[in-house]
């Protein structure tokens, strides 16, 4: 017997405002920007600059946070390989209709594995997706440890934590790598404005 909620009896409602209408009224190419580095590489505090200087310039932006998500529609999660790939399959969803919507999303997540970060690209699509690397040298985001986390995950308190018990794979092809040692927040804004200026 065939369940109730089988994917062969649903059938997605198809709506006369289209995504291309929603982009034409906002003036703009919707974009997702995948910001992918350790915890504390400064993926949040980059994000936050870009997305501020985007709404600035009259842009519809919407800004997606690691912690923030795991507030809510990811709270049932934990940090093993399984739910960290959950909560990246969730969140590509929740990108593709804000693409959907006619937004440029701003999105900071870890993102350890390269397989997860293929599967936001293959949702959303190809032309809609840019990886941005912040990459920070696992010493200086110890060093930094603005969270506190790398101290507890060095005592042991804190299973799984990427860099320390759990691999991160760097991208191989990003396009945009940000190294933090060398550039500045508003340098790095000016980088990634100036990569996506034609995007948009």
């Amino acid at each position: 017997m065939s369940s109730i909620n089988s994917q062969e009896n649903i059938v997605p409602h198809r709506f006369d405002v289209s995504s291309q209408d929603r982009a034409k009224r906002f003036g703009q190419k919707p974009l997702l920007l995948w910001f992918t580095g350790l915890s504390g590489s400064g993926k949040s505090t980059i994000s936050n600059f870009v997305e501020k200087s985007l709404f600035g310039k009259g842009f519809a932006t919407y800004s997606l946070d690691g912690d923030n998500i795991r507030t809510g529609i990811c709270n049932n999660l934990n940090f093993s390989i399984e739910d960290r790939r959950e909560n990246i399959r969730r969140i590509s969803e929740v990108s593709k209709l804000m693409l959907d919507a006619g937004l440029i999303v701003c999105a900071s997540f870890i993102s350890p594995f390269r397989s997860d970060r293929e599967l936001v690209r293959t949702v959303v699509g190809n032309e809609n997706f840019i990886e941005i690397f912040i990459d920070t040298p696992l010493s200086e985001c110890e060093r930094r440890d603005v969270k506190g986390l790398y101290a507890k995950a060095r005592n042991g308190e804190i299973p799984n934590f990427t860099g320390i018990s759990s691999p991160y794979e760097s991208p191989k092809n990003p396009d945009i790598i940000i190294r933090t040692t060398e550039t500045t927040v508003e340098e790095a804004n000016k980088l990634i404005l100036q990569f996506i200026n034609k995007k948009i």
